[in-house]
Protein backbone atom coordinates (compact mmCIF):
# COMPACT_ATOMS: atom_id res chain seq x y z
CA UNK A 1 0.00 0.00 0.00
CA UNK A 2 3.33 2.64 0.60
CA UNK A 3 4.02 2.21 -2.85
CA UNK A 4 0.87 3.68 -4.38
CA UNK A 5 0.26 6.41 -1.56
CA UNK A 6 3.82 7.82 -2.42
CA UNK A 7 3.63 7.65 -5.98
CA UNK A 8 0.39 9.19 -5.79
CA UNK A 9 1.91 11.77 -3.31
CA UNK A 10 4.89 12.44 -5.37
CA UNK A 11 2.88 13.06 -9.01
CA UNK A 12 0.75 15.67 -6.46
CA UNK A 13 3.99 17.41 -5.41
CA UNK A 14 5.29 17.36 -9.33
CA UNK A 15 2.12 18.81 -10.43
CA UNK A 16 1.59 21.19 -7.33
CA UNK A 17 5.27 22.70 -8.53
CA UNK A 18 4.27 23.06 -12.35
CA UNK A 19 1.16 24.93 -10.91
CA UNK A 20 3.44 27.64 -9.20
CA UNK A 21 5.94 27.99 -11.95
CA UNK A 22 3.27 28.16 -14.28
CA UNK A 23 1.90 31.13 -11.63
CA UNK A 24 5.56 33.04 -11.74
CA UNK A 25 5.57 33.17 -15.51
CA UNK A 26 1.97 33.90 -15.74
CA UNK A 27 2.31 37.42 -17.47
CA UNK A 28 0.07 40.56 -16.41
CA UNK A 29 -1.03 42.79 -19.30
CA UNK A 30 -1.28 46.44 -18.60
CA UNK A 31 -4.95 47.44 -17.57
CA UNK A 32 -6.36 49.99 -19.46
CA UNK A 33 -9.56 51.95 -19.73
CA UNK A 34 -11.91 51.31 -22.66
CA UNK A 35 -14.85 53.17 -23.89
CA UNK A 36 -16.35 49.67 -25.22
CA UNK A 37 -16.09 47.82 -21.93
CA UNK A 38 -19.23 47.37 -19.88
CA UNK A 39 -22.88 47.05 -21.08
CA UNK A 40 -23.28 50.67 -22.19
CA UNK A 41 -19.42 51.00 -24.31
CA UNK A 42 -19.37 52.80 -27.24
CA UNK A 43 -16.57 52.71 -29.69
CA UNK A 44 -14.12 55.95 -29.38
CA UNK A 45 -14.95 56.85 -33.12
CA UNK A 46 -11.51 59.17 -33.26
CA UNK A 47 -9.91 56.80 -31.54
CA UNK A 48 -10.88 54.15 -34.12
CA UNK A 49 -10.44 56.58 -36.88
CA UNK A 50 -6.59 56.73 -35.84
CA UNK A 51 -6.52 53.24 -34.99
CA UNK A 52 -7.33 52.44 -39.14
CA UNK A 53 -4.81 55.18 -40.36
CA UNK A 54 -1.96 53.13 -37.83
CA UNK A 55 -3.01 50.10 -39.50
CA UNK A 56 -3.13 51.37 -43.20
CA UNK A 57 0.32 53.29 -42.96
CA UNK A 58 2.03 50.64 -40.82
CA UNK A 59 0.76 47.40 -39.78
CA UNK A 60 -0.89 47.05 -43.59
CA UNK A 61 3.30 46.22 -44.57
CA UNK A 62 2.59 42.62 -43.27
CA UNK A 63 -0.59 41.79 -41.54
CA UNK A 64 -3.66 41.37 -43.78
CA UNK A 65 -7.12 41.91 -42.50
CA UNK A 66 -9.36 39.49 -45.10
CA UNK A 67 -12.80 40.04 -43.03
CA UNK A 68 -12.78 43.92 -44.06
CA UNK A 69 -14.12 45.13 -46.44
CA UNK A 70 -13.42 49.49 -47.05
CA UNK A 71 -17.37 49.88 -47.05
CA UNK A 72 -17.51 48.59 -43.33
CA UNK A 73 -15.46 52.10 -42.77
CA UNK A 74 -18.24 54.35 -42.58
CA UNK A 75 -19.19 52.49 -39.84
CA UNK A 76 -16.48 54.77 -37.78
CA UNK A 77 -17.11 57.76 -39.00
CA UNK A 78 -15.99 57.64 -43.10
CA UNK A 79 -18.04 59.80 -45.24
CA UNK A 80 -18.80 57.57 -48.69
CA UNK A 81 -16.41 59.49 -50.82
CA UNK A 82 -13.71 59.32 -48.13
CA UNK A 83 -14.01 54.98 -48.31
CA UNK A 84 -14.01 55.90 -52.17
CA UNK A 85 -10.73 57.73 -51.86
CA UNK A 86 -9.44 54.71 -49.69
CA UNK A 87 -10.32 52.28 -51.45
CA UNK A 88 -9.36 54.16 -54.78
CA UNK A 89 -5.30 53.93 -53.08
CA UNK A 90 -4.59 50.71 -53.44
CA UNK A 91 -4.04 48.60 -56.16
CA UNK A 92 -6.20 45.09 -56.64
CA UNK A 93 -5.92 41.98 -58.75
CA UNK A 94 -9.00 41.23 -60.48
CA UNK A 95 -10.38 38.91 -63.07
CA UNK A 96 -10.10 37.37 -65.91
CA UNK A 97 -11.08 39.91 -68.72
CA UNK A 98 -12.01 38.72 -72.25
CA UNK A 99 -8.83 37.76 -72.94
CA UNK A 100 -8.67 35.20 -69.72
CA UNK A 101 -5.83 37.39 -67.85
CA UNK A 102 -5.91 38.67 -64.47
CA UNK A 103 -5.62 42.20 -63.90
CA UNK A 104 -4.84 45.16 -61.69
CA UNK A 105 -7.48 47.71 -60.90
CA UNK A 106 -8.63 50.73 -57.83
CA UNK A 107 -9.88 49.33 -55.34
CA UNK A 108 -13.14 49.32 -54.74
CA UNK A 109 -15.23 50.10 -51.39
CA UNK A 110 -16.85 46.67 -51.77
CA UNK A 111 -13.70 45.01 -51.72
CA UNK A 112 -11.95 43.67 -48.58
CA UNK A 113 -8.46 45.19 -47.04
CA UNK A 114 -5.91 44.90 -49.56
CA UNK A 115 -3.62 41.95 -48.29
CA UNK A 116 0.09 42.44 -48.08
CA UNK A 117 1.63 39.28 -49.56
CA UNK A 118 -0.54 36.84 -52.42
CA UNK A 119 -0.06 33.76 -50.53
CA UNK A 120 0.86 32.18 -46.84
CA UNK A 121 4.22 31.71 -48.66
CA UNK A 122 4.84 34.71 -50.05
CA UNK A 123 4.44 36.50 -46.60
CA UNK A 124 6.62 33.64 -44.83
CA UNK A 125 9.33 34.45 -47.49
CA UNK A 126 9.48 38.16 -46.67
CA UNK A 127 9.39 37.29 -43.08
CA UNK A 128 12.00 34.40 -42.09
CA UNK A 129 9.69 31.91 -41.70
CA UNK A 130 7.07 33.48 -39.64
CA UNK A 131 3.80 34.27 -40.68
CA UNK A 132 2.33 37.78 -39.78
CA UNK A 133 -1.22 36.77 -38.49
CA UNK A 134 -4.47 38.00 -40.06
CA UNK A 135 -5.97 41.13 -37.60
CA UNK A 136 -9.40 41.18 -38.57
CA UNK A 137 -10.22 38.79 -35.45
CA UNK A 138 -7.07 39.30 -33.20
CA UNK A 139 -8.93 41.24 -30.64
CA UNK A 140 -11.12 37.98 -29.89
CA UNK A 141 -8.51 35.06 -30.52
CA UNK A 142 -6.12 36.60 -27.54
CA UNK A 143 -6.57 36.12 -23.93
CA UNK A 144 -6.37 39.71 -23.03
CA UNK A 145 -8.16 41.34 -25.65
CA UNK A 146 -7.40 45.08 -26.51
CA UNK A 147 -5.15 44.87 -22.96
CA UNK A 148 -3.00 42.36 -24.66
CA UNK A 149 -2.56 44.16 -28.24
CA UNK A 150 -1.61 47.28 -26.49
CA UNK A 151 0.57 45.24 -24.17
CA UNK A 152 2.59 43.55 -27.41
CA UNK A 153 3.21 46.86 -29.15
CA UNK A 154 4.49 48.85 -25.94
CA UNK A 155 6.14 46.00 -24.32
CA UNK A 156 9.53 45.98 -26.32
CA UNK A 157 12.75 46.62 -24.97
CA UNK A 158 15.97 45.38 -23.64
CA UNK A 159 15.97 41.90 -21.89
CA UNK A 160 16.39 41.47 -18.05
CA UNK A 161 20.04 40.19 -16.89
CA UNK A 162 20.51 36.19 -17.80
CA UNK A 163 17.76 36.45 -20.35
CA UNK A 164 18.57 35.02 -23.63
CA UNK A 165 16.90 36.17 -27.06
CA UNK A 166 17.49 33.58 -29.76
CA UNK A 167 18.60 34.82 -33.54
CA UNK A 168 16.58 37.32 -34.83
CA UNK A 169 13.91 37.45 -31.91
CA UNK A 170 13.09 40.36 -30.24
CA UNK A 171 12.45 40.33 -25.99
CA UNK A 172 8.66 41.77 -25.64
CA UNK A 173 8.07 41.65 -21.91
CA UNK A 174 3.84 41.19 -22.42
CA UNK A 175 4.44 38.11 -25.10
CA UNK A 176 4.20 34.70 -23.78
CA UNK A 177 7.95 33.09 -23.57
CA UNK A 178 9.15 36.75 -24.14
CA UNK A 179 10.39 36.09 -27.50
CA UNK A 180 8.59 37.92 -30.63
CA UNK A 181 9.63 37.49 -34.11
CA UNK A 182 8.03 40.84 -35.36
CA UNK A 183 10.21 43.69 -34.68
CA UNK A 184 8.80 47.04 -32.74
CA UNK A 185 6.55 48.29 -35.82
CA UNK A 186 6.04 51.70 -33.63
CA UNK A 187 8.13 54.51 -32.87
CA UNK A 188 7.38 57.96 -31.51
CA UNK A 189 6.28 60.12 -34.72
CA UNK A 190 5.58 57.33 -37.19
CA UNK A 191 2.11 58.72 -38.25
CA UNK A 192 1.06 61.82 -38.85
CA UNK A 193 -2.21 62.44 -37.36
CA UNK A 194 -4.78 64.22 -38.84
CA UNK A 195 -6.83 65.96 -35.99
CA UNK A 196 -3.22 66.93 -34.13
CA UNK A 197 -3.16 63.76 -31.36
CA UNK A 198 0.61 63.19 -30.94
CA UNK A 199 1.67 60.39 -32.19
CA UNK A 200 3.50 58.23 -29.10
CA UNK A 201 3.92 54.60 -29.15
CA UNK A 202 1.24 54.53 -26.35
CA UNK A 203 -0.68 56.49 -28.33
CA UNK A 204 -0.61 54.52 -31.65
CA UNK A 205 -0.75 51.50 -29.32
CA UNK A 206 -4.05 52.35 -28.14
CA UNK A 207 -5.38 53.68 -31.22
CA UNK A 208 -5.37 50.56 -32.93
CA UNK A 209 -6.02 48.10 -30.13
CA UNK A 210 -9.31 50.18 -30.52
CA UNK A 211 -9.68 49.53 -34.33
CA UNK A 212 -8.90 45.91 -33.95
CA UNK A 213 -11.76 45.48 -31.21
CA UNK A 214 -13.98 47.52 -33.49
CA UNK A 215 -13.25 44.89 -36.91
CA UNK A 216 -13.19 42.03 -34.40
CA UNK A 217 -16.90 43.54 -32.87
CA UNK A 218 -18.05 45.37 -35.69
CA UNK A 219 -22.27 44.95 -34.63
CA UNK A 220 -21.02 45.44 -30.33
CA UNK A 221 -22.75 48.97 -29.79
CA UNK A 222 -26.31 47.06 -31.89
CA UNK A 223 -26.12 44.05 -28.98
CA UNK A 224 -25.62 46.74 -26.13
CA UNK A 225 -28.35 48.91 -27.21
CA UNK A 226 -30.62 45.69 -27.45
CA UNK A 227 -29.40 44.32 -24.32
CA UNK A 228 -30.11 47.77 -22.39
CA UNK A 229 -33.81 47.86 -24.06
CA UNK A 230 -34.22 44.23 -23.24
CA UNK A 231 -33.74 44.50 -19.54
CA UNK A 232 -35.73 47.70 -19.54
CA UNK A 233 -38.87 46.17 -21.34
CA UNK A 234 -38.52 43.28 -18.63
CA UNK A 235 -38.62 45.82 -15.78
CA UNK A 236 -41.60 47.72 -16.92
CA UNK A 237 -43.32 44.05 -17.56
CA UNK A 238 -42.29 42.75 -14.46
CA UNK A 239 -44.48 45.95 -13.25
CA UNK A 240 -47.19 45.51 -14.96
CA UNK A 241 -47.40 41.55 -14.39
CA UNK A 242 -47.18 42.92 -10.70
CA UNK A 243 -49.91 45.52 -10.53
CA UNK A 244 -52.05 42.33 -12.72
CA UNK A 245 -51.88 40.64 -10.38
CA UNK A 246 -52.60 42.70 -7.01
CA UNK A 247 -56.15 43.93 -8.89
CA UNK A 248 -56.63 40.37 -9.63
CA UNK A 249 -56.57 39.02 -6.41
CA UNK A 250 -57.60 41.95 -4.30
CA UNK A 251 -61.20 40.91 -4.24
CA UNK A 252 -59.69 37.49 -2.66
CA UNK A 253 -58.14 39.45 0.73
Amino acid sequence: MRRPVLAFLTAALIGAGASAAARAEEIVLPQKHWSFEGIFGTYDRAAVQRGFQVYKEICSACHSMNLVHYRDLQAIGFSEDQVKQIAASVQVTDGPNDAGEMFERPGKPSDPFKAPFPNENAARAANNGALPPDLSLMYKARKGGADYTYGILTGYGEPPAGATVAEGMNYDKYFPGHQIAMPPPLSDGAVTYADGTKATVDQMAFDVSNFLAWTAEPKLEARHLIGVKTVLFLIVLTALLYGVKRKIWAAVH
